[in-house]
């Protein structure tokens, strides 16, 4: 099924402006001015991909005229015309793979996909389990990131008494980011007979993992009155200046009741902007999550209710398994504590885009 001539006008359009941004690379205003070259050097790679498909489509679109005609031409060549046909059903092949690229790349994108985030780990119920499991995933992610090549750096931590954690945020930075993470929002469940348990019985802990774009103050706007702030002493390892100089952060957000303690760094000033980074994803979190419900209820979405209290995976120690519930699939346990997790967003991903084809087709129907 070729691309129709609607579809085919639009990647038209797109391609002349591709080359305009080329043509654009080249002036010299523009490469004179450092943020109008890195402006116009995103804008042109984020229509490469799709013109790079559309220019292979179009090169095959010709040579399978081509092929047409050599079979047309070939007469009684009962060689000539197998030759033919093999070429033929080996183009349309190609071109039906371009087409299905193409209208992926051709779908509404997440304008945040290419942003840097916070990821934060919380342990919920299940007591000290609990918070060995939050350590768990922890070290799930870090090994994730790292294979990923981005750069990782804790913003604050709060140990568990029994080891892991009771919360963790980490900053991420790097390669679409926010793209990859935000499909491990959600409530993580383990299931697993703990170091402590005697009786040999398996317990089920959870812990929450949000993602937080990493914002300032043009996407989220705070009003200083809303803030409540009070400094103490960090306590704990970290030389005698945090033990005895108020260095920890204690942040309120009136209107939402968010509050963020941080103790990381060794200043009350960074302490403070470590807290406000976090305050302000947190709120622009909140603002995703409302627009994301009405689209969800508009395309009557099949990924989960997407919403942060969503049960999305358990991890069982006893079958080696980690089932993926929105997916309605199982992965090994071993290869997620070791990382692993890229098959699951991309299976996530996936089924977002079929869901997203889908519902374009049936606008189109309309």
């Amino acid at each position: 099924m070729a691309l129709d001539d609607a579809m085919k006008s639009r990647l038209d359009g797109i391609r002349r402006s591709f080359q305009a941004l080329t043509e654009r690379l080249g002036d010299p205003d523009v490469i004179s001015d450092s943020n109008l070259l890195r402006k116009v050097m995103k804008d042109r790679s984020q229509s490469e991909e799709v013109v790079m498909a559309y220019e292979e489509y179009s090169q095959l679109d010709v040579e399978l005229e081509g092929a047409q005609e050599l079979f047309q031409d070939a007469g009684d060549d009962a060689e000539m015309r197998e030759m033919a046909r093999a070429e033929i059903k080996e183009i349309e092949a190609r071109m039906e793979v371009l087409e299905g690229e193409i209208k992926i790349l051709l779908l509404p994108k997440d304008p945040n996909d290419d942003r840097n985030c916070m990821l934060e780990i919380r342990a919920g119920t299940g007591g000290s389990e609990a918070n060995i499991f939050a350590g768990d995933l922890l070290d799930i992610y870090r090994k994730f990131m790292s294979d990923q090549g981005w750069q990782v750096s804790m913003m604050d931590s709060s140990p568990g008494d029994d080891g892991g954690y009771k919360n963790v945020v980490l900053e991420v930075k790097g390669d679409k980011v926010y793209s990859k993470l935000k499909w491990e929002a959600g409530v993580h469940r383990v299931q697993r007979v703990p170091a402590t348990e005697t009786q040999g019985r398996v317990h089920t802990s959870t812990a929450s993992v949000a993602i937080m774009i990493e914002v300032d103050d043009v996407d989220v706007k705070i009003d200083p009155k809303d803030i409540e702030m009070s400094t103490m002493r960090s306590g704990g390892a970290g030389g005698q200046n945090v033990n005895k100089v108020e260095t920890a952060v204690d942040l309120l957000h009136k209107p939402t009741g968010i509050r963020i303690k941080c103790t990381q760094e060794r200043s009350q000033l960074k302490n403070k902007e470590l807290a406000m980074k976090m305050l302000m994803g947190k709120l622009y979190d909140i603002e995703i999550e409302k627009r994301e419900a009405e689209e969800r209820a508009r395309r009557g979405d099949q990924i989960g209710t997407g919403g942060r209290s969503e049960k999305i995976r358990t991890y069982n120690w006893k079958d080696s398994r980690v089932s993926e519930h929105r997916l309605g699939q199982n992965f090994p346990l071993q290869d997620i504590l070791g990382g692993g997790v890229g098959p699951i967003i991309d299976g996530l991903i996936a089924k977002d885009q079929e869901a997203k084809l889908k519902q374009l087709s049936e606008d189109s129907a309309n």
